[in-house]
Protein backbone atom coordinates (compact mmCIF):
# COMPACT_ATOMS: atom_id res chain seq x y z
CA UNK A 1 0.00 0.00 0.00
CA UNK A 2 1.42 3.47 -1.01
CA UNK A 3 1.49 6.30 1.42
CA UNK A 4 -1.40 8.61 -0.05
CA UNK A 5 1.13 11.21 -0.97
CA UNK A 6 3.15 8.98 -3.37
CA UNK A 7 -0.29 7.66 -4.79
CA UNK A 8 -1.41 11.46 -5.22
CA UNK A 9 2.54 11.55 -7.21
CA UNK A 10 2.00 8.90 -9.10
CA UNK A 11 -1.65 9.53 -10.87
CA UNK A 12 -0.44 13.19 -11.46
CA UNK A 13 2.45 11.72 -13.32
CA UNK A 14 -0.19 9.38 -14.82
CA UNK A 15 -2.61 11.87 -15.40
CA UNK A 16 -0.28 14.28 -17.28
CA UNK A 17 1.34 11.66 -19.53
CA UNK A 18 4.59 11.33 -18.64
CA UNK A 19 6.98 8.62 -19.26
CA UNK A 20 8.35 6.09 -17.00
CA UNK A 21 11.95 7.58 -16.23
CA UNK A 22 13.50 3.68 -17.04
CA UNK A 23 12.69 4.42 -20.36
CA UNK A 24 14.46 7.50 -20.96
CA UNK A 25 18.06 8.44 -22.04
CA UNK A 26 20.02 9.81 -19.69
CA UNK A 27 19.67 13.14 -21.57
CA UNK A 28 15.91 12.71 -21.32
CA UNK A 29 15.41 11.29 -17.57
CA UNK A 30 17.81 14.62 -16.62
CA UNK A 31 15.29 17.23 -18.41
CA UNK A 32 12.20 14.87 -17.07
CA UNK A 33 14.01 15.15 -13.71
CA UNK A 34 14.57 19.17 -14.00
CA UNK A 35 10.93 19.60 -14.98
CA UNK A 36 9.51 17.23 -12.87
CA UNK A 37 10.80 18.58 -9.65
CA UNK A 38 8.36 21.47 -9.80
CA UNK A 39 5.44 19.14 -8.59
CA UNK A 40 6.72 18.12 -5.07
CA UNK A 41 9.22 21.01 -4.50
CA UNK A 42 8.37 23.72 -2.42
CA UNK A 43 8.65 27.68 -3.29
CA UNK A 44 12.60 28.39 -2.62
CA UNK A 45 12.93 29.85 0.39
CA UNK A 46 14.49 33.18 1.00
CA UNK A 47 18.83 32.95 1.80
CA UNK A 48 21.10 35.75 2.13
CA UNK A 49 23.22 35.19 -0.70
CA UNK A 50 23.51 32.66 -3.34
CA UNK A 51 26.36 32.53 -6.09
CA UNK A 52 27.49 30.25 -8.67
CA UNK A 53 31.20 29.73 -8.69
CA UNK A 54 33.60 27.61 -10.20
CA UNK A 55 36.35 25.32 -9.25
CA UNK A 56 38.71 23.03 -11.30
CA UNK A 57 39.02 19.76 -11.36
CA UNK A 58 41.49 17.08 -13.06
CA UNK A 59 39.04 17.22 -15.66
CA UNK A 60 37.73 20.74 -16.45
CA UNK A 61 35.72 23.15 -14.46
CA UNK A 62 33.30 21.71 -11.76
CA UNK A 63 30.59 24.34 -11.20
CA UNK A 64 29.58 25.00 -7.68
CA UNK A 65 26.87 27.08 -5.83
CA UNK A 66 26.99 28.87 -2.75
CA UNK A 67 24.48 29.81 -0.33
CA UNK A 68 24.47 31.65 2.77
CA UNK A 69 21.29 31.16 5.84
CA UNK A 70 19.24 34.34 5.95
CA UNK A 71 20.12 36.53 8.31
CA UNK A 72 23.91 35.69 7.94
CA UNK A 73 26.15 38.90 8.25
CA UNK A 74 28.19 39.21 4.73
CA UNK A 75 31.56 39.09 6.85
CA UNK A 76 30.03 35.95 9.72
CA UNK A 77 32.67 32.70 9.58
CA UNK A 78 30.46 30.17 9.18
CA UNK A 79 30.61 26.67 9.16
CA UNK A 80 30.59 25.19 5.49
CA UNK A 81 28.38 21.89 4.01
CA UNK A 82 29.92 20.80 1.17
CA UNK A 83 26.95 18.87 -0.57
CA UNK A 84 26.86 16.52 -3.54
CA UNK A 85 23.22 16.37 -5.35
CA UNK A 86 21.30 13.13 -5.54
CA UNK A 87 20.26 11.06 -8.96
CA UNK A 88 21.92 7.80 -9.44
CA UNK A 89 25.18 9.20 -10.52
CA UNK A 90 23.32 9.86 -13.99
CA UNK A 91 20.54 12.41 -12.21
CA UNK A 92 20.19 16.03 -10.66
CA UNK A 93 22.06 19.42 -10.58
CA UNK A 94 22.58 22.53 -8.84
CA UNK A 95 18.87 23.67 -9.89
CA UNK A 96 16.83 20.22 -8.72
CA UNK A 97 18.60 20.69 -5.36
CA UNK A 98 18.72 24.23 -4.80
CA UNK A 99 15.63 23.98 -2.43
CA UNK A 100 17.13 21.53 -0.44
CA UNK A 101 20.42 23.44 -0.10
CA UNK A 102 18.92 26.86 0.74
CA UNK A 103 16.83 25.04 3.18
CA UNK A 104 19.78 23.35 4.90
CA UNK A 105 21.67 26.27 5.02
CA UNK A 106 19.00 27.98 6.55
CA UNK A 107 18.27 25.17 8.69
CA UNK A 108 21.81 24.75 10.44
CA UNK A 109 22.69 28.21 10.11
CA UNK A 110 25.97 27.50 7.53
CA UNK A 111 27.13 28.27 4.31
CA UNK A 112 26.43 25.32 1.64
CA UNK A 113 28.50 25.02 -1.62
CA UNK A 114 26.55 22.62 -3.61
CA UNK A 115 28.78 21.02 -6.04
CA UNK A 116 28.03 20.21 -10.00
CA UNK A 117 29.56 16.56 -10.25
CA UNK A 118 30.30 15.24 -13.83
CA UNK A 119 27.53 12.65 -14.29
CA UNK A 120 27.83 8.90 -15.81
CA UNK A 121 27.48 7.66 -18.45
CA UNK A 122 28.81 10.20 -20.43
CA UNK A 123 32.25 10.22 -17.58
CA UNK A 124 32.42 7.11 -16.24
CA UNK A 125 34.18 5.99 -12.37
CA UNK A 126 35.97 8.02 -11.00
CA UNK A 127 35.02 11.54 -13.07
CA UNK A 128 32.33 12.18 -9.92
CA UNK A 129 34.60 11.11 -7.50
CA UNK A 130 37.32 13.26 -8.65
CA UNK A 131 34.98 16.16 -9.38
CA UNK A 132 34.07 15.96 -5.09
CA UNK A 133 37.03 15.83 -3.73
CA UNK A 134 38.53 18.54 -5.99
CA UNK A 135 35.74 21.09 -5.11
CA UNK A 136 35.93 20.30 -1.43
CA UNK A 137 39.97 21.14 -1.24
CA UNK A 138 38.72 24.22 -3.58
CA UNK A 139 35.98 25.18 -0.51
CA UNK A 140 39.13 24.68 2.32
CA UNK A 141 41.67 26.51 0.17
CA UNK A 142 39.62 29.48 -0.64
CA UNK A 143 37.73 29.58 2.97
CA UNK A 144 38.63 33.14 3.39
CA UNK A 145 37.14 34.25 0.62
CA UNK A 146 33.75 32.59 0.75
CA UNK A 147 33.77 33.67 4.82
CA UNK A 148 33.56 29.83 6.01
CA UNK A 149 35.52 28.24 8.53
CA UNK A 150 37.90 25.75 6.80
CA UNK A 151 37.74 24.18 10.22
CA UNK A 152 34.50 23.41 10.21
CA UNK A 153 33.97 22.04 7.24
CA UNK A 154 30.99 19.36 6.46
CA UNK A 155 30.39 17.02 3.37
CA UNK A 156 26.90 15.51 2.58
CA UNK A 157 24.92 14.45 0.02
CA UNK A 158 21.63 12.55 -0.82
CA UNK A 159 21.40 9.29 -2.46
CA UNK A 160 24.38 9.23 -4.81
CA UNK A 161 25.49 12.11 -3.22
CA UNK A 162 25.75 10.44 0.08
CA UNK A 163 27.47 7.73 -1.17
CA UNK A 164 29.82 10.31 -2.83
CA UNK A 165 30.27 12.56 0.75
CA UNK A 166 31.32 9.17 2.54
CA UNK A 167 33.82 8.38 -0.78
CA UNK A 168 35.29 12.01 -0.10
CA UNK A 169 35.69 11.94 3.56
CA UNK A 170 37.66 8.32 3.39
CA UNK A 171 39.87 10.12 0.84
CA UNK A 172 40.50 13.16 3.10
CA UNK A 173 41.13 10.80 6.39
CA UNK A 174 43.21 8.75 3.95
CA UNK A 175 45.12 12.13 2.78
CA UNK A 176 45.74 13.75 6.27
CA UNK A 177 45.24 17.20 4.81
CA UNK A 178 41.23 17.59 4.48
CA UNK A 179 40.08 17.65 7.74
CA UNK A 180 35.88 16.82 7.63
CA UNK A 181 34.26 17.20 10.40
CA UNK A 182 30.77 15.98 10.34
CA UNK A 183 28.86 14.07 7.34
CA UNK A 184 25.60 14.39 6.14
CA UNK A 185 24.24 11.41 4.46
CA UNK A 186 21.08 11.28 3.72
CA UNK A 187 19.86 7.56 2.24
CA UNK A 188 23.37 6.62 0.83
Amino acid sequence: MLHPQARALLDLIEERGLPPTHTLTPVEARAFYRERRFFTQPKPPEVSLLRDLQASGPHGAIPLRLTRPIGAAPDALLPVLVYFHGGGFVIGDLDTHDVLCRELANGAGCAVVAVDYRMAPEHPFPHAVDDCLAATYWVQRNAAALNVDAARLAVGGDSAGGNLATVVSLQARDAGDLPVVFQLLIYP
